[in-house]
């Protein structure tokens, strides 16, 4: 991946880094259909959809090879009970989710409750048995911190870390996909999340190491120094 021209490549060549993300209030079965059937016709990278519309767009997209995203514990993270994340992820999977984005419990870290905060992302981990990305908030977080959430994370098992939830807490920055980079193993991709709204900045976060691109109105990026991933937003 790091030998790729990004600035070179063509909206059809970028749309495979691309997950096409619809997660606003109100969503009707017509829109969500809508939604998943352009992850088809743009060749998206996956649709990422509220967990209540997970059964309509997996039933949507059968036989298209795109994958189905969705997130738990989100937009507000963090206020899930453990045991009620586990439950929800299991749900999502036997609905037809591929893989789940989560908030992790921030409060916990920051309090020093290191092996409640591993455990609680280890419980959705083996729960799932899907790839399942942590939303790390890392503006939110010291030096200490970060490098604390990293780790424990790594240590639940975890496929993806995510440098933030949304654009409400980080326009997603090459600095940050890079220090995510530099402390994951070649097995464990990395997401960008967070305000990526044109072409510049998508192409911007791949060269840093990016495989997949995204905005709140529909797209997200995965990194990682070898490997070539989608993501959700």
């Amino acid at each position: 991946m790091a030998d790729t021209d990004f600035a070179s490549l063509s909206s059809r060549e970028l749309a495979p880094y691309i997950q096409h993300t619809k997660i606003s209030v109100g969503i009707t079965r017509d829109e969500i259909i809508a939604h998943a059937q352009e992850a088809v016709e743009y060749g998206f990278g996956a649709a990422m959809v509220p967990g209540s519309w997970v059964k309509t767009v997996a039933d949507t997209l059968k036989g298209t090879g795109v994958p189905v995203a969705t997130a738990l514990d989100f937009p507000t993270v963090g206020v899930t009970s453990s045991a009620g994340k586990a439950a929800e992820a299991t749900e999502l999977v036997r609905l037809g989710a591929d893989q789940i984005d989560i908030g992790v419990q921030i409060g916990w870290l920051k309090s020093g409750d290191f092996h409640a905060f591993r455990d609680d992302i280890a419980g959705v981990v083996n729960a799932a048995g899907v790839p399942i990305k942590v939303m790390l908030e890392l503006p939110l977080l010291t030096e200490d911190e970060k490098k604390a959430a990293i780790e424990l994370s790594l240590e639940a098992g975890v496929s993806y870390l995510k440098n933030a939830s949304s654009g409400a807490i980080e326009t997603a920055s090459p600095a940050n996909i890079r220090y995510l980079v530099e402390r994951s193993p070649e097995v464990v991709l990395v997401k960008a999340s967070g305000g990526i709204k044109n072409r510049d900045q998508v192409v911007e976060l791949l060269q840093a190491g990016a495989a997949c691109a995204g905005t709140s109105a529909g797209i997200e990026i995965i990194t990682n120094s070898t490997s070539s991933e989608t993501a959700s937003y």
